[in-house]
């Protein structure tokens, strides 16, 4: 009877990461990051490229429609190897340490602290326009702003795992909130008889002939919108019964937030013109300022809103692909460290808090962002391409949920055909996104595959190790193996 209680003591001080999300939080976390500036912004050039307001509203359908496809994948994916760390995890798993490496590479020095800096200068650009009306915030403000913002959420995500879901949870519903009153002014507006420019007469009136290459790019603007649909993922090891509310908590927000895209840009159409809608570089703004009138400081609010959410999403789950990638090795044993008390992987926080920091410090985001979005995309289709290869090389594999062989197929035509067309389209900008992601070669060899380096090299790292863990007062974490013995098991297969 001693030695059970002994056990169940020992158990519950086990310094691992907390399990403390959810349903509700996951859903949050998944709808809080794929809602953030973009379905404010991005209508602009969906139609652009699409040509009419029908076919960009279909656009909006169906690009909810292949994150579903994608999601499902990626439901079985995180349950049949329960790993927080999402596609890196994966296809580390699936297709070994050099491939993995390469995606964790791109993502955790470009492409998420890049994503966190245009998003939090979006969020410092909306703050500061009320005091700047008649010109653009000054550079230095703007970059303040967003740093503060950017260390702000970084200490609530090292003190607690619990603020950092209730702030999730809190902006996710805001940004609800704002998506509803746009639909439900957009409601009224049509039943006043304000639909013009929906009437299927006038929708599918063609600026020009649109060709499949502009197609092409309308679906891209749109999945600009919808990226983050996978970021639950990267969380795994956190979600309460992963096995049941991985794949619920997708099954419930990405059909929910197709449905408020698809309504908000009725609503959009509703009241404005695609003439007038080409002309804003801020929808949302531009229909507050038609509609809202004396409220009409409601919307740039609830963008700022929107990106402070979108923010603390990113660096939350952006930290976990950090520590899953030094648990796995291939970054420095300090990022696997997590606090012992809190139960936050702070080093890798740090990091990623960093890293944004030294992006906001150079300024052309924009342009960095186009180089790393190809990247974005070419990992949803190599992570898809592992489900089918596991299918084949590990039947046996215990899968608790287990999705057609038709579903990953089509995704993967259409991620095909988006990415031919992009590599046509702009050639450069995705060449230099390979480049980008191809530099880690040399680093994987020099700093992973390498073994035998110098002893003075390993007394360097366990020096800064040593320091880093008493400034950050982090262990390493005890591993859960109560979701992944079934996978471990199955390998003897």
């Amino acid at each position: 009877m001693a030695d059970n209680e002994k056990r169940k003591k020992d158990t519950d001080d086990r310094v691992t990461l907390k399990k403390e999300i959810g349903l509700l939080s996951a859903c949050a976390i998944i709808i809080g990051n794929i809602i953030g500036s973009g379905i404010f912004i991005s209508p602009k050039g969906v139609l652009e490229h699409a040509g009419s307001v029908g076919l960009s509203l279909i656009v909006w359908v169906l690009g909810g429609g292949i994150c579903v496809l994608g999601s499902m994948c990626y439901a079985e994916l995180g349950v049949t190897i329960p790993k927080s760390g999402g596609d890196y995890s994966y296809v580390t798993e699936i297709f070994g340490g050099l491939v993995g490496f390469l995606l964790l590479w791109s993502a955790v020095l470009i492409m998420y602290p890049t994503t966190l800096a245009v998003i939090a200068l979006t969020f410092s650009n909306y703050v500061l326009q009320p005091a700047f009306q008649n010109c653009v915030p000054p550079f230095i403000a703007t970059r303040l702003l967003a740093t503060i913002c950017i260390m702000f959420l970084t200490w609530v995500n090292c003190s607690s795992v619990r603020w950092a879901t209730r702030i999730q949870d809190l902006f996710t519903v805001a940004k609800l909130g704002a998506l509803a009153l746009i639909i439900v002014v957009g409601l009224v507006q049509i039943c006043r008889g304000h639909y013009d420019a929906l009437r299927p007469s006038v929708a599918f009136e063609f600026s020009g002939d649109p060709s499949v290459g502009e197609i092409a790019l309308a679906f891209l603007q749109a999945s600009f919108a919808y990226s983050g649909w996978n970021f639950l993922n990267y969380v795994t090891e956190e979600v309460v019964e992963p096995r049941k509310n991985l794949p619920r908590a997708i099954y419930i927000s990405i059909p929910l937030v197709t449905m408020v895209y698809t309504m908000t840009n009725i609503a959009y159409f509703s009241s404005m013109s695609p003439q007038e809608l080409l002309a804003s570089n801020a929808v949302a703004v531009t229909f507050g300022e038609k509609l809202l009138g004396m409220f009409s400081w409601v919307m740039p609010i609830s963008v700022a809103l929107s990106t402070f959410g979108g923010i603390n999403g990113y660096l939350f789950t952006s930290s976990r692909l950090c520590f899953s990638g030094a648990r796995e090795g291939h970054l420095p044993y300090l990022l696997a460290m997590i606090h012992l008390k809190n139960c936050t992987p702070i080093p890798a926080l740090l990091v990623c808090c960093s890293a944004t920091i030294l992006i906001l410090c150079i300024g052309e985001t924009h342009n960095l962002i186009n180089y790393v979005s190809f990247i974005n995309y070419l990992s949803y289709g190599v992570t898809i391409a592992g489900l089918l290869y596991l299918r084949k090389t590990r039947p046996n594999l215990h899968r608790p949920i287990k999705v057609s062989m038709l579903i990953p197929i089509a995704y993967l035509l259409f991620w095909a055909v988006l990415l031919g067309f992009s590599l046509y389209s702009e050639p450069v900008v995705c060449g230099l996104g390979m480049v980008i992601m191809l530099t880690g070669v040399p680093v994987y060899f020099l700093g992973v595959h390498w073994k035998n380096k110098p002893k003075w090299i390993y007394s360097a790292v366990e020096k800064v190790t040593y320091v880093g863990q008493k400034v950050c007062y982090v262990v390493f974490p005890q591993e859960d193996t109560s979701e992944t013995e079934p996978l471990t098991s199955s390998k003897a297969d």
